[in-house]
């Protein structure tokens, strides 16, 4: 599988945010979005076969969180097998991904942390719906907003697929728009929005591998 890079930080978004978990980063991605800060996973740094990647995890040995991201993981065929494997060994997987891919074959257990990009991102006109028809429970719809009109249409994307059964999370664009104001924003509102503050750039900047 071509990679990125597999690290060990803390969790910095989602419902798990502050947790201990393994990253693998896979390399490659369908979209170019305009806030992106991860465009160093556009290209491949390695390559490792699924055997070689589960070694790698076994290396942080306790540790049983563990992400797949990108770039975008579902580009790659072997991702669902790798998916499968974790799972198999016990892992409590996070797939995070673009929301530009089918998520059908991805494993039920798999909590999916669906990334809606928002007008700002100049991406938002690749988004599949028909991913909200196939989710979980247990999996997580993922905004991060720039500005509000990228609030007010995140908000409107709930409202029109009936989104307040996931988990939500509203995240701000680094470095351009405050954190505080979107805490605002979101207490106006009344809904159960889990308000995420990317704690790995909080805690390190925005450093690779963190």
């Amino acid at each position: 599988m071509e990679l990125s890079e597999i690290f060990y930080s803390l969790q910095g978004e989602s419902s798990y945010a502050g947790l201990p978990c393994i990253f693998i980063r896979l390399a490659g991605c369908n979209l170019r979005c305009s806030y992106c800060d991860t465009t160093y996973a556009y290209n491949t740094q390695f390559t490792l076969s699924i055997e070689e990647i589960i070694d790698e995890v076994k290396k942080f040995q306790s540790v049983k969180l563990i992400e797949i991201t990108g770039g975008e993981p579902l580009l790659q065929k072997d991702t669902i097998r790798l998916l499968t494997l974790l799972l198999e060994k016990n892992y409590k997987v996070l797939l995070e991904t673009n929301n530009s891919i089918s998520l059908a074959e991805v494993p039920m257990e798999v909590i999916k942390i669906v990334d809606i990009k928002t007008p700002s991102s100049d991406m938002s006109d690749k988004m599949l719906w028909d991913n909200f028809k196939i989710l979980n429970n247990h999996d997580e719809i993922k905004f991060v907003i720039g500005d509000r009109i990228d609030f007010d249409w995140a908000l409107g994307i709930i409202k029109k697929y009936d989104l307040k059964r996931f988990q939500l999370l509203f995240s701000p664009v680094f470095e351009k728009l405050e954190s505080a104001k979107l805490a605002e924003w979101i207490l106006e509102t009344r809904l159960p929005i889990r308000m995420n503050v990317q704690l790995h750039k909080v805690l390190w900047g925005n450093k690779r591998g963190k």
